[in-house]
């Protein structure tokens, strides 16, 4: 099995899609590259990741029709690798492939990422393309039967078949030389297809014979709880949701799920619970738009992702951050989370409010949630005696605690995250 220690803490970075869907290029690319190194990288930002289609000639030119043009040309190599757009990523040309985007991203000192779907092209399937490695045919490992239902481009592979395992140690020998550091496999996670359970395994075969430690994120979800040490055995990080919106019923709804889940994170894997969807957004569907999350309710998804130790990926235009957007994403107090060592436990909840608990050996964090639609002022017991002080991580106010006590009036659909000093 893979090596996945390298990966201490979840995953910082931005992602494409939710506001290029799947029209983003290079120059998009690199201006967000740009960004994040000036003024997020120090916080912990740091992956840039290249979303869905970036291999189709004419992504996003029929957006009111379809979201993925149906069997659309793409660029492909001999070995039936899906290759960049050069209309869209023109320092590809030649067969360069992602690696000259690849060393931009590394030169600003960030890490680079692509998104793939699970399978083999179709069109490498009908047109009989060579599988690197081997004498077998791509039409000989394709499954017609294991098809993504809302994405038409590939095939799944035939499980048990050494080709197929080939056709993704090529694959991923090639991502390598390309100097990618993060995969996100779409159309997996969730094992829509019998064959996805075989394809994850193969996936982090691949990987680890390339020799170059890459990040494996697995999409979309909601991910499998019987499943999940598949997920923890062969991945990094896997989806624990369907595609996260900016819908304050999608964020109330994340409290279940990051409750069933808590018992799964630890280093090197970690549930995901998908993209924040803060800043500008949904320019690639047609709605470029300020999230509609308020900003309580920004403050509320910040710190469930931030307790819980979920990935972090923003999916805004970067570029177009305001100053409240950029505070709430660069407070290191509450990014410090993800750093601790323990799970996080969600302690109480009902229809009106959630309390999370983590710890490390000189402080108690304590996060306050209030999901309902009115101010309320929620307390909580602490598990320590003595405690007497500590700090809100947002406000960064001090507070005092009394009783063994901690109480506070949060605003509707808002939070408070504090950090107790141990009485040690």
């Amino acid at each position: 099995m893979r090596e996945k220690n390298f990966l201490k803490t979840p995953p910082m970075g931005w992602n494409s899609y939710d506001y290029y869907d799947t029209a983003v290029t290079e120059a998009d690319v690199k201006a967000n590259a740009d960004y994040m190194a000036a003024n997020l990288k120090e916080y912990g930002w740091e992956y840039i990741v290249v979303d869905i289609e970036w291999y189709s000639v004419n992504a996003g030119t029929r957006r009111k029709e379809y979201q993925y043009i149906p069997f659309e040309m793409v660029e492909i190599d001999k070995y039936s690798r899906l290759q960049p757009c050069i209309d869209r990523f023109p320092s590809a040309k030649g067969g360069a492939g992602f690696k000259p985007l690849a060393d931009y991203v590394h030169k600003k000192g960030l890490k680079f990422g692509i998104h793939i779907m699970r399978g083999i092209p179709r069109i490498a399937a009908h047109m009989h393309m060579e599988i690197k490695g081997t004498d077998v045919r791509a039409n000989e490992i394709a499954d017609p039967s294991s098809i993504c239902f809302w994405n038409p481009d590939m095939y799944g592979v035939r499980p048990g078949k050494e080709a197929s395992q080939l056709y993704y140690d090529s694959l991923f020998e090639l991502y390598a030389q390309w100097g990618v550091d993060f995969v996100k496999c779409d159309d997996i996670c969730r094992m829509d297809m019998p064959s996805a359970e075989e394809e994850i395994r193969m996936l982090s075969k691949a990987i680890e014979k390339c020799g170059r430690p890459i990040v494996l994120s697995l999409s979309p979800g909601p991910a499998k709880l019987d499943k999940a040490w598949i997920y923890e055995k062969y991945s990094n990080m896997w989806r624990i949701t369907d595609d996260f919106w900016d819908d304050w019923k999608l964020l109330v709804n994340m409290f279940d799920r990051c409750e069933q889940w808590q018992d799964h994170v630890k280093e090197g894997s970690y549930p995901d619970c998908d993209m924040i969807p803060v800043g500008k957004i949904g320019k690639g569907f047609g709605d470029e738009r300020d999230t509609r999350f308020t900003r309580d309710e920004q403050i509320t998804m910040m710190s469930l992702w931030s307790i819980f130790r979920s990935p972090m990926m923003l999916g805004c235009e970067l570029t177009k951050l305001d100053g409240d957007t950029v505070s709430l994403i660069t407070n290191k107090d509450v990014l410090s989370l993800l750093k601790l060592k323990s799970r996080a436990q969600m302690i109480e909840k009902s229809r009106e409010h959630a309390v999370w608990m983590n710890s490390d050996a000189q402080n108690l964090y304590i996060a306050l949630f209030n999901i309902s639609d009115e101010e309320k002022e929620i307390s909580c017991g602490i598990p320590y005696e003595g405690c007497a002080k500590g700090t809100e991580l947002w406000s960064h106010r001090d507070i005092s605690v009394e009783n063994d006590i901690i109480c506070a009036v949060i605003p509707a659909h808002g939070a408070q995250i504090f950090r107790i000093e141990k009485n040690v």
